[in-house]
């Protein structure tokens, strides 16, 4: 998508992608505060919500992950699609799944931005927001990702957020940082 000089009033899908409490929804829920108060349309779809609604029923392996990131692109894309801002806090540890997903936003001239929420797994493991680094070491969890489960760290995302060495509220700015100098927002 080719956006022009001025802010152009048009959606766009923001992949947040990174390791269990790394600080992803978070980051999203902050900036789609602000964004609204900003007067633009905005919509959270996170990984956490859309597993028990929108892909309830999937489990964790590779296959079934893929799935569930490719129900929430489909999602995001037409949201996008439509002139949502739509941001998108979800694991997703595969890089092939993620590239689907952009894949579908280019096929439909849908914006769509990568952002890593880089986050050092011991920190996920400290803040261990779900209890899931808790459970997986007292041997109630496997498949935890990042621990005993791969997780692909994009090699060239739009933005990377270092969530150890600032605040919330500063990641946030990042990205909003980010969108206004790409023209989605003013």
């Amino acid at each position: 998508m080719v956006i022009g000089p001025e802010s152009c009033d048009c959606g766009v899908t923001v992949l947040l992608t990174g390791l269990p409490s790394a600080g992803k929804t978070t980051v999203a829920s902050l900036l789609a505060g602000r964004l609204r108060d900003a007067g633009h349309r905005v919509e959270v779809l996170d990984g956490d919500v859309m597993r028990k609604t929108l892909s309830a029923g999937l489990g964790f392996g590779r296959a079934d992950r893929h799935e569930n990131l490719q129900r929430i692109g489909l999602m995001a894309e037409v949201l996008a699609r439509n002139g949502v801002i739509v941001l998108v806090p979800v694991v997703a540890p595969y890089a092939d799944s993620r590239d689907a997903v952009r894949q579908r936003h280019t096929a439909s001239g849908t914006a769509f931005l990568e952002v890593h929420v880089a986050t050092p797994v011991e920190v996920c493991a400290q803040r261990d927001v779900k209890g899931l680094y808790a459970r997986q070491r007292a041997g109630e969890l496997t498949g935890l990702t990042g621990v005993d489960d791969p997780y692909q760290a994009p090699e060239k995302p739009d933005l990377v957020i270092p969530t150890v060495r600032q605040s919330a509220d500063a990641s946030a700015s990042l990205l909003m940082d980010l969108l206004v100098r790409r023209r989605f927002v003013a």
